[in-house]
């Protein structure tokens, strides 16, 4: 199979990279040049402009959007619009609020074009080595690209959930409970560093890692950024968060749901930008911050 790929970030360069390992042909664009050339030197063809990636692709083209959800995904969307055709199929893949997939589904149905919408979880590391991927689309569409997903996923790591929008949904609420999860896991943490035992927090959660109720790859990235640094010296006690854990929330006030366990983790998160690292809650949003850097290789480190 071809496909167009736009969006060589830390996900969208490794997932390449895997599928042209699984014999999947890619046309790929990046606004920065340095992935354009890494993906290229292992076998995919780069183009310079959007326009020149959907030019060289046969219709009915099948191109894959790995971008940042919201305006950025807008703004390609309205960039590609016009060089698509009947038949083609736009997929997806980043991060994106379950009802924005929708309503631009329903823009692209009007012009006689596929859209699916796939939730990818794994990090940079299950990009390139397997992903776990949450698929929404017709089924016709499913079965057209599962070459694509099974290429892209970890074995048996990928499923169709239902009509456009599920495969965000899905995610998003795979998120929110990774949200309640992290801090589950921080505030364990805390209580251990703090409980006066001096117990050794690493081989802890080493043994919790092994066959007990708890073992989990986010106890793993725990114990491997305590492995690093004891005491997180060096990891920022403010949490980012991104937009999926307050989807969560909001969606589930909409369905009059209560979810305090996510709800409290997103709060924590968006009150950890006023905490102070003298304070005794520094630890555990440290522990949360140091699973992001472990799993989703993002900057935790703290601002010099």
């Amino acid at each position: 199979m071809k496909i167009g790929y736009i969006g060589l970030g830390k996900m969208g360069k490794n997932m390449v990279l895997r599928l042209l390992e699984k014999g999947i042909e890619v046309v790929a664009w990046n606004r920065s040049p340095e992935p354009r050339q890494e993906v290229k030197e292992k076998g995919a063809t780069v183009t310079e402009t959007v326009e020149e990636l959907m030019s060289s692709l046969d219709t009915p083209r099948i191109i894959w959007l790995m971008l940042p959800a919201g305006e950025a995904t807008d703004e390609l969307i309205n960039k590609i619009t016009p060089l698509l055709s009947r038949g083609d199929l736009v997929i997806d893949g980043a991060n994106a609020f379950y009802k924005d997939t929708i309503r631009r589904g329903k823009a692209f149905e009007s012009l006689g074009v596929n859209y699916m919408d796939i939730g990818v979880s794994g990090g940079p590391d299950g990009a390139r080595n397997g992903a776990c991927l949450m698929v929404g689309g017709s089924e016709d569409d499913y079965n057209k690209i599962l070459p694509i997903v099974e290429a892209a996923s970890a074995p048996n790591a990928y499923g169709h959930f239902g009509p456009l929008g599920c495969g965000h949904f899905a995610k998003m609420v795979h998120n929110g409970i990774e949200y309640g999860m992290m801090e589950a896991i921080a505030e364990g943490a805390s209580v251990l560093k703090h409980s006066g035992l001096n117990m050794d927090l690493v081989k802890v959660f080493d043994v919790y890692n092994n066959q007990s109720v708890i073992s989990s790859r986010l106890v793993e990235w725990a114990k491997n950024a305590l492995i690093e640094d004891a005491e997180l010296l060096d990891i920022s006690d403010k949490i980012a968060a991104s937009g999926e854990g307050e989807w969560t929330v909001d969606t589930a006030k909409e369905l009059e749901l209560d979810v305090p366990i996510i709800e409290k983790s997103y709060q924590i998160r968006i009150d950890s930008k006023n905490s102070t690292e003298s304070s005794k809650n520094s630890f555990r949003n440290k522990v949360v911050s140091a699973m992001r850097g472990q799993f989703g290789h993002h900057d935790v480190k703290i601002k010099q």
